[in-house]
């Protein structure tokens, strides 16, 4: 994925989710922190695509606040394939919602996400490494799940492709 539709979080949840970014960092393991020259935020991606034109998704998202301020709670740490570590939300009625809501408003203009984020099959989480060597894939949990539970409210969203450059905040 090179590109998404991220909720960013609150200061507090921010602050722990860098912190654990350092611990992994000591332990050798590559975090978000690293690529883009450090521009990742801590985030939850709504939906991810190749590419995303941030006018056209704006444009599409005009009748929905995409960063209304939910409430999410870090419950878990778990592996998706090719040992991508994630921090795991409670899949909340109003969380499930609310990235229904977007996925609908923005296929039904015609942007592309990719299968994984359509509902129903989207693993809501926070991903805070995109390969984890082997050898210390097991202690990386292990310090994932020291820093939960973490409670954050959504305080921002933003379409971002760092890859090209892009980054616009959305209401």
């Amino acid at each position: 994925m090179v590109a998404a539709l991220e909720m960013h979080l609150d200061e507090r949840a921010t602050r722990r989710i860098r912190v654990l970014w350092d611990l992994l960092e000591e332990l050798g393991v590559q975090t978000l922190r690293t690529p883009h020259d450090g521009k990742h935020r801590p985030h939850v991606s709504l939906i991810g695509a190749r590419a995303l034109d941030p006018d056209a998704v704006e444009a599409a998202l005009k009748p929905v606040r995409v960063a209304t301020p939910l409430r999410l709670n870090f419950q878990f740490a778990g592996v998706f394939v090719g040992r991508v570590v994630f921090l795991g939300l409670a899949p909340t009625p109003d969380l499930m919602r609310h990235q229904a809501d977007v996925w609908r408003h923005l296929t039904g203009a015609g942007i592309e996400s990719l299968p994984l984020y359509d509902p129903g099959e989207w693993v809501p989480h926070c991903t805070v490494s995109m390969r984890v060597p082997r050898p210390i894939l097991t202690e990386a949990l292990r310090r994932c799940l020291e820093v939960l539970p973490i409670e954050a409210t959504v305080t921002r969203a933003a379409v971002v492709d760092y890859a090209r450059d892009i980054y616009r905040e959305l209401p």
